[in-house]
């Protein structure tokens, strides 16, 4: 039966999430596991297994028992990050600025997946289209920040894409039609907007994944590397 979201990597594909237990996570989990086309769908979170993308030895260890087990992806999405980390938000000002804060924000934010791919990256296949996604954020994006603020969690999100895309760039050599993107899921009704949302409409989880899987499907292997808005528009590095 042809997939009703990934219908390019065809019947029988295998799919992994990485952050299954939040907002977004959970709804990337849903979705694989609804479509009658994904054969296996398997998800790692903090909350559920003690996956940890800021514990190089956890995101290790969890690689190499995939790995032992005979598994392979054709789509990974890793859904971890937060806006507010050990209850410090976002900075309004650069007086605000705080070492222990600031380095919260890439552990997770930029480091984390950084991680991610080293390890996970092998757990694509080789001979086939696969497909490998991060969730970064458009205030990650330099040619588009006209307000200012955010200081942090902008400046991890922006060394986030840098990994998408330098990464994407070894990835082709090995696996020459794999797609690496990173994704702004638009502003979501999850718990990581729900301080800073007031006045905005947003998507929910589940309508956020489902565009943000049709952007996926429809990137080719020289799209690799890029930066797109769930409404598929490419967004300014």
């Amino acid at each position: 039966m042809e997939s009703k979201i990934l219908p390019s990597l065809g019947c029988g594909y295998h799919a992994l999430v990485l952050g299954a237990s939040g907002g977004i996570g959970s709804a990337f989990l849903s979705a694989f596991r609804d479509d009658p086309a994904c054969a296996r769908a398997t998800g790692l979170s903090r909350r559920s297994d003690g996956f940890d993308v800021t514990d190089e030895a956890s995101v290790s260890a969890a690689a190499e028992r995939l790995h032992g087990e005979g598994a392979g992806f054709d789509v990974i999405t890793c859904a971890t990050g937060a806006l507010t980390i050990d209850g410090v938000g976002p900075e309004k000002t650069i007086k605000a600025i705080r070492t222990d804060a600031m380095a919260a924000q890439f552990a997770l934010n930029a480091i984390g997946p950084a991680m991610v791919l080293k390890h996970f990256a092998g757990l694509l296949h080789r001979d086939r289209r696969s497909l490998i996604a991060f969730l970064s954020a458009r205030v990650g994006s330099i040619g588009d920040n006209r307000l200012g603020g955010w200081i942090s969690y902008r400046a991890s999100k922006a060394a986030l894409n840098q990994i998408v895309r330098t990464s994407a760039i070894e990835i082709a050599r090995s696996r020459p039609q794999a797609v690496v993107a990173a994704l702004h899921p638009g502003t979501v009704a999850t718990a990581l907007s729900d301080r800073f949302s007031a006045g905005h409409d947003r998507l929910t989880p589940d309508d956020s994944v489902r565009r943000m899987l049709c952007v996926l499907e429809g990137l080719d292997p020289p799209r690799s590397g890029g930066f797109y808005a769930y409404d598929g528009q490419t967004i300014p590095w």
